[in-house]
Protein backbone atom coordinates (compact mmCIF):
# COMPACT_ATOMS: atom_id res chain seq x y z
CA UNK A 1 0.00 0.00 0.00
CA UNK A 2 2.02 2.99 -1.29
CA UNK A 3 0.12 5.43 0.58
CA UNK A 4 1.74 4.54 3.85
CA UNK A 5 4.77 5.59 2.65
CA UNK A 6 2.84 9.10 2.09
CA UNK A 7 0.84 9.14 5.10
CA UNK A 8 0.65 12.69 6.82
CA UNK A 9 -1.44 13.61 9.89
CA UNK A 10 -3.72 16.37 8.16
CA UNK A 11 -5.09 19.20 10.29
CA UNK A 12 -6.57 21.73 7.59
CA UNK A 13 -9.47 20.47 5.14
CA UNK A 14 -10.96 22.08 2.18
CA UNK A 15 -14.71 23.31 2.13
CA UNK A 16 -15.64 20.34 0.51
CA UNK A 17 -18.41 17.48 2.31
CA UNK A 18 -17.64 13.85 2.70
CA UNK A 19 -20.60 12.09 1.60
CA UNK A 20 -22.58 9.75 3.43
CA UNK A 21 -21.95 7.11 0.51
CA UNK A 22 -18.48 7.51 0.75
CA UNK A 23 -18.41 7.65 4.43
CA UNK A 24 -20.31 4.25 4.72
CA UNK A 25 -18.60 2.32 2.09
CA UNK A 26 -15.50 3.14 3.99
CA UNK A 27 -16.45 2.12 7.61
CA UNK A 28 -18.25 -0.83 6.10
CA UNK A 29 -15.47 -1.98 4.10
CA UNK A 30 -13.48 -1.32 7.24
CA UNK A 31 -15.84 -4.19 8.90
CA UNK A 32 -13.39 -6.69 7.18
CA UNK A 33 -11.21 -6.42 10.03
CA UNK A 34 -9.78 -9.04 12.43
CA UNK A 35 -11.84 -9.06 15.59
CA UNK A 36 -12.54 -11.14 18.50
CA UNK A 37 -14.66 -14.16 18.59
CA UNK A 38 -16.15 -12.68 15.40
CA UNK A 39 -17.88 -10.02 17.61
CA UNK A 40 -16.85 -6.88 16.16
CA UNK A 41 -16.93 -5.24 19.68
CA UNK A 42 -16.76 -1.76 18.27
CA UNK A 43 -18.90 1.04 17.71
CA UNK A 44 -18.55 4.34 15.47
CA UNK A 45 -20.04 8.01 16.41
CA UNK A 46 -20.13 10.22 13.46
CA UNK A 47 -19.84 13.96 14.38
CA UNK A 48 -20.91 16.07 11.73
CA UNK A 49 -22.86 19.06 13.48
CA UNK A 50 -21.11 22.39 14.13
CA UNK A 51 -22.63 22.19 17.54
CA UNK A 52 -21.66 18.80 18.28
CA UNK A 53 -18.28 19.22 17.36
CA UNK A 54 -17.68 22.61 19.47
CA UNK A 55 -19.59 20.75 22.38
CA UNK A 56 -16.56 17.95 21.67
CA UNK A 57 -13.74 20.57 20.81
CA UNK A 58 -12.54 21.09 24.96
CA UNK A 59 -12.23 17.39 25.38
CA UNK A 60 -9.42 17.53 23.13
CA UNK A 61 -7.96 20.46 24.28
CA UNK A 62 -9.73 22.67 21.96
CA UNK A 63 -7.40 21.80 19.03
CA UNK A 64 -8.70 23.83 15.75
CA UNK A 65 -9.34 20.87 13.55
CA UNK A 66 -11.61 19.47 15.66
CA UNK A 67 -14.41 22.45 14.48
CA UNK A 68 -12.66 22.79 11.19
CA UNK A 69 -12.65 19.25 9.60
CA UNK A 70 -16.09 18.04 8.04
CA UNK A 71 -16.50 14.86 9.97
CA UNK A 72 -15.22 13.90 13.42
CA UNK A 73 -15.13 9.93 14.18
CA UNK A 74 -15.23 8.76 17.63
CA UNK A 75 -14.16 4.92 17.66
CA UNK A 76 -15.60 3.48 20.89
CA UNK A 77 -14.56 -0.22 22.54
CA UNK A 78 -18.32 -1.59 23.01
CA UNK A 79 -19.80 -4.53 24.49
CA UNK A 80 -23.08 -3.21 25.00
CA UNK A 81 -24.13 -4.48 21.56
CA UNK A 82 -23.50 -7.93 22.45
CA UNK A 83 -24.32 -7.97 25.79
CA UNK A 84 -28.12 -6.74 24.79
CA UNK A 85 -27.44 -9.86 22.23
CA UNK A 86 -26.84 -12.26 24.60
CA UNK A 87 -29.68 -10.73 27.11
CA UNK A 88 -32.13 -10.95 23.93
CA UNK A 89 -31.46 -14.65 23.41
CA UNK A 90 -31.61 -16.31 26.67
CA UNK A 91 -27.26 -15.77 27.74
CA UNK A 92 -25.70 -14.52 30.49
CA UNK A 93 -23.53 -11.96 29.37
CA UNK A 94 -20.26 -11.26 31.56
CA UNK A 95 -18.59 -8.58 29.90
CA UNK A 96 -18.89 -5.71 32.91
CA UNK A 97 -14.50 -6.64 33.82
CA UNK A 98 -11.73 -4.97 32.73
CA UNK A 99 -10.45 -7.96 30.76
CA UNK A 100 -13.40 -7.22 28.26
CA UNK A 101 -12.77 -3.73 27.65
CA UNK A 102 -9.20 -5.12 26.94
CA UNK A 103 -10.81 -6.93 23.92
CA UNK A 104 -13.43 -4.21 23.10
CA UNK A 105 -10.67 -1.84 23.38
CA UNK A 106 -8.29 -3.83 20.19
CA UNK A 107 -11.37 -4.64 18.25
CA UNK A 108 -12.15 -0.52 17.83
CA UNK A 109 -8.28 -0.07 17.41
CA UNK A 110 -7.93 -2.55 14.56
CA UNK A 111 -11.10 -1.24 13.10
CA UNK A 112 -9.55 2.26 13.23
CA UNK A 113 -6.31 1.44 11.81
CA UNK A 114 -8.45 -0.72 9.03
CA UNK A 115 -10.19 2.78 8.43
CA UNK A 116 -7.79 4.72 8.37
CA UNK A 117 -6.18 2.86 5.63
CA UNK A 118 -8.99 2.83 3.17
CA UNK A 119 -9.38 6.50 3.62
CA UNK A 120 -5.89 6.88 2.74
CA UNK A 121 -6.55 4.77 -0.75
CA UNK A 122 -9.35 7.81 -1.18
CA UNK A 123 -7.17 10.30 -0.90
CA UNK A 124 -9.26 11.84 2.21
CA UNK A 125 -7.03 13.41 4.79
CA UNK A 126 -7.37 12.50 8.81
CA UNK A 127 -5.77 13.16 11.90
CA UNK A 128 -5.40 10.68 14.84
CA UNK A 129 -6.59 12.37 18.42
CA UNK A 130 -4.59 10.53 21.11
CA UNK A 131 -6.45 13.04 23.36
CA UNK A 132 -9.56 11.04 23.62
CA UNK A 133 -8.08 9.00 26.41
CA UNK A 134 -7.20 11.87 28.27
CA UNK A 135 -10.84 13.03 29.49
CA UNK A 136 -13.18 10.98 28.30
CA UNK A 137 -16.11 11.50 30.84
CA UNK A 138 -16.36 14.98 28.49
CA UNK A 139 -16.99 12.36 25.42
CA UNK A 140 -19.29 10.07 26.95
CA UNK A 141 -21.69 13.04 28.39
CA UNK A 142 -21.36 14.66 25.40
CA UNK A 143 -22.12 11.66 22.79
CA UNK A 144 -24.45 10.08 25.46
CA UNK A 145 -21.98 6.77 25.69
CA UNK A 146 -24.37 4.04 27.75
CA UNK A 147 -22.86 1.73 30.30
CA UNK A 148 -20.25 -0.92 28.78
CA UNK A 149 -19.46 1.59 25.81
CA UNK A 150 -15.87 3.65 26.06
CA UNK A 151 -14.44 5.94 23.59
CA UNK A 152 -10.98 5.07 22.77
CA UNK A 153 -9.90 7.00 19.25
CA UNK A 154 -10.92 9.73 17.20
CA UNK A 155 -9.78 11.14 13.89
CA UNK A 156 -10.73 14.42 12.45
CA UNK A 157 -11.62 13.53 8.68
CA UNK A 158 -12.18 15.35 5.27
CA UNK A 159 -9.89 16.42 2.19
CA UNK A 160 -6.61 17.88 2.92
CA UNK A 161 -5.88 21.65 2.50
CA UNK A 162 -2.46 21.11 3.04
CA UNK A 163 0.54 19.11 2.35
CA UNK A 164 2.73 18.64 5.76
CA UNK A 165 6.06 17.23 5.73
CA UNK A 166 6.04 13.45 6.34
CA UNK A 167 6.88 12.85 10.49
CA UNK A 168 10.18 11.47 11.04
CA UNK A 169 10.55 7.28 12.40
CA UNK A 170 12.80 5.26 14.38
CA UNK A 171 14.71 3.12 12.16
CA UNK A 172 13.55 -0.05 11.79
CA UNK A 173 15.70 -2.20 13.50
CA UNK A 174 14.86 -0.07 16.94
CA UNK A 175 11.78 -1.73 17.01
CA UNK A 176 12.36 -5.62 16.16
CA UNK A 177 13.23 -8.06 18.71
CA UNK A 178 14.46 -11.66 17.18
CA UNK A 179 13.35 -14.50 19.25
CA UNK A 180 13.72 -12.70 22.74
CA UNK A 181 13.15 -9.26 24.07
CA UNK A 182 16.66 -7.45 23.65
CA UNK A 183 17.47 -4.37 25.85
CA UNK A 184 18.39 -1.40 24.67
CA UNK A 185 22.21 -0.43 25.39
CA UNK A 186 23.54 3.56 25.66
CA UNK A 187 25.32 2.65 22.83
CA UNK A 188 21.49 1.38 21.04
CA UNK A 189 19.97 4.12 22.40
CA UNK A 190 22.82 6.84 20.90
CA UNK A 191 21.92 5.15 17.53
CA UNK A 192 18.43 4.99 17.41
CA UNK A 193 17.75 8.43 18.19
CA UNK A 194 20.67 10.24 16.88
CA UNK A 195 18.62 10.97 13.43
CA UNK A 196 15.48 12.29 15.61
CA UNK A 197 17.72 14.23 17.82
CA UNK A 198 19.77 15.79 14.70
CA UNK A 199 16.69 16.91 12.98
CA UNK A 200 16.44 20.92 13.15
CA UNK A 201 13.03 21.30 14.05
CA UNK A 202 13.83 19.23 17.02
CA UNK A 203 17.07 20.91 17.81
CA UNK A 204 14.84 24.33 17.44
CA UNK A 205 12.30 22.86 19.97
CA UNK A 206 14.39 22.16 22.52
CA UNK A 207 16.10 25.64 22.11
CA UNK A 208 13.06 27.88 22.82
CA UNK A 209 11.82 25.39 25.81
CA UNK A 210 15.09 25.75 27.23
CA UNK A 211 15.74 22.19 27.79
CA UNK A 212 19.12 20.41 27.25
CA UNK A 213 17.74 17.09 25.46
CA UNK A 214 14.66 16.57 23.32
CA UNK A 215 14.17 13.66 25.28
CA UNK A 216 13.13 16.48 28.20
CA UNK A 217 10.62 18.11 25.99
CA UNK A 218 8.66 14.58 26.32
CA UNK A 219 9.35 13.71 30.00
CA UNK A 220 9.05 17.65 31.17
CA UNK A 221 5.98 19.68 28.83
CA UNK A 222 4.25 16.95 26.89
CA UNK A 223 3.81 13.91 28.90
CA UNK A 224 4.59 14.91 32.07
CA UNK A 225 4.36 12.49 35.16
CA UNK A 226 1.59 14.84 37.28
CA UNK A 227 -0.78 14.53 34.03
CA UNK A 228 -0.31 11.00 33.29
CA UNK A 229 -0.74 10.35 36.53
CA UNK A 230 -3.87 12.54 36.61
CA UNK A 231 -5.63 11.41 33.20
CA UNK A 232 -4.92 7.41 34.52
CA UNK A 233 -6.98 8.31 37.11
CA UNK A 234 -10.04 9.80 35.46
CA UNK A 235 -9.64 7.46 33.01
CA UNK A 236 -10.32 4.32 35.60
CA UNK A 237 -12.70 6.38 37.10
CA UNK A 238 -14.59 6.58 33.83
CA UNK A 239 -13.99 2.55 32.90
CA UNK A 240 -15.76 2.33 36.46
CA UNK A 241 -18.65 4.64 35.24
CA UNK A 242 -19.16 2.85 31.84
CA UNK A 243 -19.22 -0.22 34.16
CA UNK A 244 -15.90 -2.03 32.50
CA UNK A 245 -14.49 -2.32 36.37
Amino acid sequence: MESLNKRRSIRKYADKDVSDELLTRLLKEAERTQTMGNLQLYSVVVTRSEEKKRQLAPAHFNQPMVTGAPVVLTFCADFRRTSRWAEERKAVPGYDNFLSFINAASDALLYTQTFCNLADEEGLGYCYLGTTVYMPKQIIDVLGLPRLVMPIATITLGWPDENPPLSDRLPIESIIHNETYQDYTPALIDRFYSEKESLPENKEFVKINNKETLAQIFTDIRYTKKDNEAMSAGFIEALRQQGFM
